[in-house]
Formats: C-alpha cells, structure tokens, sequence
C-alpha cells in the first residue's frame, strides 16, 4: 500500500484564505485549491492509496474544531488517515487526547511556527509525556531563522527525543527545513528507533546534492514519502523527488511503503 504521510486539507469555509496564507508563507503557488475532493482527486491520480490529512490548531480556541475536522475526515474518507492537533495553551489536553484515541486517531500534528510555540516551551512537555505511547507526533521541523531563534529546529527536536525516548516522532522536511547540514550532523550516524522522516518540501527548495546526501544518511526504512499537497501535485511530487534523489523506481515505491511498517508498529 502507498502511503503519502503529509498532506493538508481544510473546510470549504477556509481553504481559500488557508491558501493565500501558505503562498505568502512559502513565497510560492500552490498547486491544489485545499480542499478534501480535490486532495482525493489528486491522490488516486498519483496511485496513492491512503494519505495523512494534517491539522494544526494555531490557537488553543482551535483545538477542538480542529480535532472536530480531523474526526469526520477519517470518518467519512476511508482513504484518510487523520492527525488531529494540539496546542500547548491548551488546558485540558488528557481529556482531548482521550477523546481523539477513542475516535480512532492514530496521531497528532505540531507546528511550532505557525502554531505560535517553540518546540523548547515548557508548557509542550505534559502534552508530549502523555502522549508517548499513544500517539505518532508530526512535527514540522526548521525555518530561514538563525537555528536558536527558530521556533522548530533539529536541535529542539533532538532534545525532545532525548528527555521522551518513547514518543514516536516523524520529523518533517527529512528533519529540518533549510537546516538540512544541523539535521545531518545531529541525527546521521545514529539509529534513533522512534525516528522517522518524511521528504515533503525537500525536492522542491533543497540543492540536489543536499537531497541525495539526506536521502543517503537516514535509514532506507525510515523514509515516508510526503507531497506537502496543496503546496505540490502528489504526482508530480513523486517525480520531482526520485528525479533529484536520482532514485529508481523501485526505491521511491519503497519510500512510499515506508509507512505501513510506522502504522503496523504504534498499533
């Protein structure tokens, strides 16, 4: 089964302002309009047959609709696999993560620069200690920021597997958007069991030789294909990807196989 890890999707009532806000973010256009039908549409086109719809909170008044989204997605989609979202301002995150569990989501998406939070704040760390054992965390990880200043960055998120060695981490962007060398330095040469990394927004903003020396560092295994779509066409992704990475066929199908074993595994 093909897997595409990291997709957004979002109400008709705000896809197109969530749009607008991603092509000013990126400095980009993005190629689906972020809406469920057209995702759907996009996905059967590439051949993908399950995808991750991600949803993030960025105030703790979102939370709950967020995670009411997030529900009715996995609900009425077979094909998706819904994160739901929490924030750190969030107070009473064990009854929220209580009810996600129990409507069957698998795992929860942290965007520390949209969300408004550093992956170092304080008020993170409860939410991430219950979830251990319970959740998959998706963060997005790295920005054009100086890595201190940063929201999110490799070394944030190597400090969090550190003190919760039990939480099973996808680290976005293979790592660390525009932070490719700091991902490399902090996380090559060491097998991190509860580490995997998704390729979304690599192909597209990283230098060949930086895709292909991520590509060659972290373990064939633990790579999970992601189209970042509404940013890019799934389909067009997938070449974008084993062309730059100078992959054969085979091995990006085995990139977007990656995930089953990650699903298979947090059961």
């Amino acid at each position: 089964m093909f897997i595409d890890i990291h997709t957004h999707a979002f109400h008709a009532k705000i896809a197109r302002k969530a749009i607008a806000q991603i092509n000013a973010a990126y400095a980009t256009d993005c190629t689906g309009d972020g809406t469920i039908e057209h995702l759907l549409a996009r996905e059967k086109a590439a051949g993908i047959n399950r995808f991750v719809v991600l949803c993030a909170a960025t105030t703790p008044a979102q939370v709950i609709p967020a995670n009411n989204y997030a529900i009715s997605l996995q609900k009425k989609y077979p094909q998706v696999i819904a994160f739901g979202s929490m924030h750190p301002g969030y107070k009473n995150f064990e009854d929220e993560l209580t009810r996600l569990q129990k409507a069957g989501i698998r795992g929860l998406k942290m965007h520390p620069d949209f969300q408004g939070f550093g992956m170092d704040d304080e008020n993170l760390f409860p939410i991430l200690e219950y979830a251990q054992k319970k959740f998959i965390i998706q963060f997005h990880v790295g920005s054009n920021k100086n890595p201190g200043d940063a929201p999110s960055s490799p070394g944030k998120l190597a400090a969090i597997l550190d003190n919760f060695p039990d939480l099973v981490i996808i680290a976005g962007h293979l790592g660390g958007y525009l932070m490719w060398e700091e991902a490399i330095r902090l996380f090559g040469g060491r097998r991190r069991e509860n580490l995997w990394f998704d390729t979304s927004s690599v192909s597209f903003f990283a230098h060949g030789d930086t895709v292909r020396e991520l590509l060659r560092t972290w373990p064939e295994e633990r790579l999970l294909f992601g189209s970042d779509w509404p940013l890019f066409d799934i389909k067009e992704e997938q070449e974008r990807l084993r062309r730059v990475g100078r992959l054969t066929r085979r091995k990006l199908e085995k990139i977007m196989s990656n995930a089953n074993a990650l699903f298979a595994a947090s059961a």
